[in-house]
């Protein structure tokens, strides 16, 4: 399990949002899904990192849901060659090596939570940078 960062803590005790119990639960299944996974505030939210590169971003706004941006990092990379397979039909695709999923509720978080998991885990494999590009 990975530690919460205290900016990060910090960011959330500030935060005024109709959905903060459902951000920090999404928070929780993130930084639990992997060891090695660290957390900081990008884009005004909090962001998830592996290997010093950011890869899955919280989107609180608007406020009637929480959305998390499934990314290959700040840098843009050639995605001529990148694939995922989302077997779940959860990620809506706005470019080939972006994704967004978006949780409405509680309910809907604890549904997905499991999947969450497995997605984080599965995006953080699929974007490894294994060339050092």
């Amino acid at each position: 399990m990975s530690e919460r960062a205290d900016v990060v803590n910090r960011y959330m005790q500030e935060l005024d949002h109709p959905l903060k119990a459902e951000i920090e639960r999404v928070r929780s299944i993130i930084l639990d899904s992997c060891d090695g996974i660290t957390e900081h505030i990008k884009w005004n939210a909090p962001s998830f990192c592996y290997g010093g590169d950011d890869r899955v971003t919280l989107k609180l706004y608007p406020s009637t849901a929480v959305q998390l941006i499934f990314h290959r990092g700040a840098q843009a990379k050639d995605n001529s060659n990148f694939t995922f397979d989302d077997d779940t039909g959860l990620l809506k695709w706005p470019a080939r090596d972006r994704a967004v999923l978006t949780l409405r509720s509680m309910a809907d978080i604890e549904a997905h939570g499991d999947t969450l998991r497995q997605l984080v885990n599965r995006w953080l494999e699929a974007t490894l940078d294994r060339n050092g590009a």
